[in-house]
């Protein structure tokens, strides 16, 4: 914009089969008539191109029908169709409280669902700026740029949005404010149990024990937030009073990792973000990850043992859902990070207060309780699905595993 007198301002449009020297060969022919460029804008989908470029003639001189003739010409010879529209009125100028990201998953996305999202958005007078898939291979992931030309609630969105996605089986929704603090996220906190690892260790030792059943009920009751914590972690380790440290050596030994743990992990790393397994499970199979994914961190509760096996007793303060919050919070000061760029990965009623605490707090194949109180509900088989809300694609993941 050339101060408070603008000339004419024109979008070109690209579209075709893409090659070497496109771009270069229509910017030659602004740079020769002087022509000022205001944007631009490329993308190629199956190897057709789609070029935007927004221009400004001056208000005087210059020969306009020239120009556009020389850039049709040019477009011919190379093979691809050009467009031109006169630009009515100012720019739309995009800020962190009028854009947001969506992020859509399932195993195979559909018209369907691109359709019926797209319907709420509209109906919300909400913009699409860019679609871009971010998964290799079918489409199963993609990530929505909107924006708007007023704030917006973005929880009323995402209820709007959620209520979509609960009509369709497999499909997860997340909604961000697209921000910095969405592109700089710094330190990771993720439950243990049901989460980073698939099963829950305190049944698992119940069940060698003879008492998984009795063990079973109470954990499914203070999952579901029914039970105080303190008190219902405390009964159950009680009743595994005189189990062997070599039983719960067995156990450590077969821990299966959730699916994507380890490529979710090492990437993350790669990148720089600290990460901390934060569980009110127990330090010996915390411990026992922490040297097999090399965490920076890892807070649980401890077992007492004596002469080799467990007195049914707890040492030091319990982790529960304040206690998860608390470390959370002291981590990310340890390390220097606001807690607008921490994530906490949780399921269960026990990480509540540290889902709302994170910068991005993800509920992962979770509980009810759990869903409600985090950003965003991720019910996918993998937990690399995580790094698609970060915007990192498959693309990255395979490019950062290479060093």
């Amino acid at each position: 914009m050339n101060g408070n007198n603008p000339g004419k301002q024109v979008i070109v449009t690209i579209t075709g089969k893409d090659a070497p020297g496109i771009t270069s060969s229509l910017t030659e022919i602004l740079n020769r008539e002087g022509v000022r460029l205001l944007d631009i804008e490329q993308s190629v989908t199956h190897g057709l191109l789609s070029l935007s470029i927004v221009i400004e003639f001056a208000e005087t001189g210059g020969d306009e029908a020239a120009v556009l003739k020389d850039l049709l010409f040019k477009a011919k010879e190379l093979g691809i169709t050009l467009d031109f529209i006169v630009v009515e009125g100012e720019a739309v100028l995009r800020s962190s409280s009028t854009q947001f990201a969506i992020t859509l998953m399932s195993g195979e996305l559909q018209a369907r669902h691109v359709a019926a999202i797209s319907a709420v958005l509209a109906k919300r007078r909400v913009n699409i700026d860019s679609i871009r898939k971010l998964n290799e291979g079918g489409l199963s992931c993609i990530e929505l740029i909107t924006y708007t030309n007023s704030e917006i609630d973005i929880a009323e969105v995402k209820d709007d949005l959620l209520k979509v996605a609960g009509r369709f089986s497999g499909l997860d929704i997340a909604v961000q404010r697209e921000n910095l603090f969405r592109r700089a996220k710094r330190l990771v906190v993720m439950d243990m149990d049901s989460t980073l690892i698939q099963v829950e260790v305190i049944d698992e030792l119940a069940k060698l024990y003879g008492v998984g059943r009795q063990v079973g009920r109470i954990t499914e009751r203070a999952m579901a937030g029914e039970l105080d914590y303190d008190q219902s972690i405390r009964e159950r380790v009680g009743l595994l009073k005189g189990l062997s440290e070599s039983r719960m050596k067995e156990v450590a030994d077969q821990i299966p990792l959730t699916p994507g743990a380890d490529t979710l992990i090492r990437t993350l790393k790669r990148l720089g973000y600290k990460i901390a397994l934060i569980s009110g499970g127990f330090s010996y199979f915390g411990n026992h990850l922490q040297e097999k994914l090399g965490l920076h961190y890892v807070h649980t509760n401890e077992l007492e043992i004596q002469n080799g096996v467990l007195t049914g007793k707890l040492l030091g303060p319990i982790v529960n859902a304040e206690r998860k919050a608390e470390l959370l919070e002291s981590i990310a000061a340890e390390e220097g990070v606001p807690l607008e760029s921490t994530i906490a990965i949780g399921d269960g009623a026990n990480d509540v207060l540290m889902l709302k605490k994170a910068g991005l707090g993800i509920a992962f194949n979770a509980k009810k309780k759990a869903r409600s109180a985090a950003d965003a509900a991720i019910n996918q088989k993998t937990l690399a699905s995580i790094l698609y809300l970060l915007g990192i694609t498959d693309k990255d993941i395979e490019e950062v595993s290479k060093y």
